[in-house]
């Protein structure tokens, strides 16, 4: 019995420790989509509220700036920048923050850098994308 209950509260901590560590990895993950569309309802609604499905439209307005990476030529499309390896500047990465902005980021291979973009829906329902702002990171040795 008692080699039993001794078990019982070994396992009764583990399941203690187990909850807190669920609730703190609950909590990070909150505070790391805090600046995320599917967790913003005040962005959804705006576009819901224009008829607009937004399961769909959010992939549409992702693949439309990640379609950006398909140019030819030296100049990236929406990226300021040229790139120093012969390669093509590539978007890596996007999330769209609300109705409105999207911030992603970007390499050649060698340098990296981040954009903000505006997004907007025109009246034929086209997406248009705005360069708001950008930085290219300095080349650590």
């Amino acid at each position: 019995m008692d080699k039993y209950e001794t078990d019982i509260v070994k396992v009764k901590n583990k399941v203690e420790e187990r909850e807190k560590t669920i609730k703190t990895l609950q909590d990070q993950n909150f505070e790391l989509n805090y600046f995320n569309i599917e967790g913003n309802e005040d962005a959804l609604t705006y576009f819901e509220a224009q008829g607009y499905d937004t399961e769909e439209l959010i992939p549409l307005v992702i693949d439309g700036l990640y379609n950006m990476n398909d140019y030819e030529g030296e100049d990236h499309p929406i990226v300021p920048y040229v790139s120093t390896t012969g390669s093509k500047l590539l978007i890596n990465k996007v999330r769209v923050i609300n109705h409105r902005w999207m911030i992603a980021n970007f390499t050649d291979g060698l340098f990296w850098g981040e954009i903000l973009v505006k997004y907007t829906i025109d009246e034929n329902n086209n997406l248009k994308y705005e360069l708001i702002d950008h930085l290219l990171y300095p080349k650590v040795n």
